[in-house]
């Protein structure tokens, strides 16, 4: 069996998860496909798969392999489509995650706006409050927000957001606004669980401030926590873009904006470069045109 059909085979069974799934799409039987993947096991002298009764998982040389070959396999794509005269146009199923508020309010308008001037693409959100990894989980594009560790992805900046204190104006009214991040000890405050790691809030100050809080109530989303915080019941701690259309609109308020920390970046996430799939490097272009001139983001 020749490289290129051995590669071939190897994607199949990476992205169905599994070698009886790759037989099938590939039409061969799954003895011919375990045969060719230790094949290909042998020649480049590392395990790419690791196999057990319930499932089929990459090694981390095999994911390593999995981006070169996608690579790969992709310009032979755009090699052949050259010489046909033709050009890729966006097309397949188009997966995209992103935090859940970001994604329900952000990044699902842009998605559906990309899907009705691309027919031919078809979407798929992962709104998640937690890390997701792209290869494993099938995804293409991703937002994220904060620091990025160091990957092989790359991120492309398109704004960024704040960790405010905020509550509404009829709150301020009645109990006053804390000109000191000590004095939150002395407010109602509102925790959102999904955001809740400490007991600790910091501030920027020098040295930086920490102040220990004890939450008269905690939510399990960052809704509840917004909609308690804008029906005056105490001050809430969430990130800028959850509240920016009611701060827009004088329903919430922020406080203590000289002790905020610095912003939060966001980045638009992917795994191929200017390999990836027309939809993708499409979808992309067009997210960060979108996030980017959007005003609700990066604030002063």
């Amino acid at each position: 069996m020749d490289r290129w059909h051995a590669m071939k085979v190897f994607l199949r069974v990476a992205e169905g998860g599994g070698f009886a799934e790759a037989a099938r799409l590939l039409n061969m039987s799954p003895a011919a496909v375990t045969r060719a993947i230790a094949s290909l096991e042998g020649t480049i002298g590392a395990r790419l798969f690791i196999r057990s009764t319930r499932a089929v998982k990459l090694t981390e040389a095999g994911s390593r392999y999995f981006q070169d070959c996608r690579r790969i396999m992709a310009d032979i794509d755009e090699a052949e489509a050259a010489a046909a005269g033709s050009f890729t146009k966006p097309s397949g199923l188009l997966t995209v995650t992103a935090p859940v508020m970001f994604g329900q309010i952000y990044v699902l308008p842009i998605l559906v706006d990309f899907l009705r001037a691309n027919l031919a693409v078809t979407g798929r959100t992962l709104f998640l409050d937690r890390t997701t990894h792209l290869i494993d989980e099938g995804i293409d594009v991703a937002i994220r927000i904060g620091h990025l560790p160091d990957s092989g992805l790359r991120a492309i900046p398109v704004g960024s957001v704040r960790r405010v204190i905020c509550g509404s104006p009829a709150y301020f009214e009645a109990h006053g606004e804390p000109a000191h991040p000590s004095e939150l000890t002395q407010h109602t405050l509102i925790a959102a669980t999904s955001a809740w790691t400490s007991p600790n809030w910091r501030f920027r100050s020098e040295p930086p401030i920490e102040v220990t809080v004890n939450p008269r109530l905690f939510c399990n989303t960052n809704q509840a926590a917004i909609s308690a915080a804008t029906e005056g019941w105490g001050l809430t701690r969430l990130l800028s873009y959850q509240v920016a259309s009611l701060l827009e609109r004088g329903q919430l308020k922020t406080v203590l904006g000289d002790f905020e920390e610095d912003p939060l970046p966001i980045h638009v996430v992917h795994s191929e470069g200017r390999h990836a799939a027309a939809k993708v490097r499409s979808f992309i272009d067009f997210a960060v045109a979108a996030l980017r001139g959007n005003p609700l983001i990066n604030r002063p």
